[in-house]
């Protein structure tokens, strides 16, 4: 019913009143976009994964497999590969870690840059790299520590409440 109405009202609009609507709900949601990574209480869902530098890519499908930041907190439950040379082993980084420390968090010209390290399984400190578009929506994740090739995880950004 709740399209119906959004379509009888998009009918009844000239087509200057849709374009200047569309605008609207776009600035919206990249006011939004740009809240839910300032308050650092977001999730991130991937869609693909590949091993950088050029290892296939994988599309994930895996409703499990996210990565959760909230109150400092890093929640992370997702496919990475590790060893030295091929073949490369599949492993689940899954895991939490409490009071991250520090989360960098900075403006680009697509949208927003959040860094931080986190020590999963207590020897291996990891770097995470998300890159998010405001515009699009989209977001970017690599994963890196010092033993391994970088992974990197496509997806999108939506807030932890």
């Amino acid at each position: 019913a709740e399209r119906r109405a959004h379509h009888a009202k998009m009918q009844s609009m000239t087509h200057e009143e849709r374009v200047a609507h569309r605008q609207e709900k776009q600035a919206e949601f990249e006011k939004y976009i740009d809240s839910v990574i300032l308050s650092h209480n977001f999730e991130f869902n991937p869609q693909t994964v590949q091993m950088l530098p050029a290892g296939s890519m994988q599309f994930l499908s895996n409703p499990n497999y996210t990565m959760t930041l909230w109150r400092s907190t890093l929640d992370v439950c997702l496919p990475y590969w590790v060893g030295y040379v091929p073949p490369y082993r599949y492993v689940l980084l899954n895991t939490v870690t409490p009071n991250l420390g520090t989360i960098t968090t900075r403006q680009t010209e697509e949208g927003w840059t959040v860094t931080f390290r986190a020590n999963l399984y207590a020897t291996d400190n990891y770097d995470f790299t998300l890159d998010i578009n405001s515009r699009f929506g989209g977001a970017t994740l690599t994963i890196s520590n010092v033993w391994y090739n970088p992974v990197q995880y496509t997806g999108t950004i939506t807030r932890v409440y």
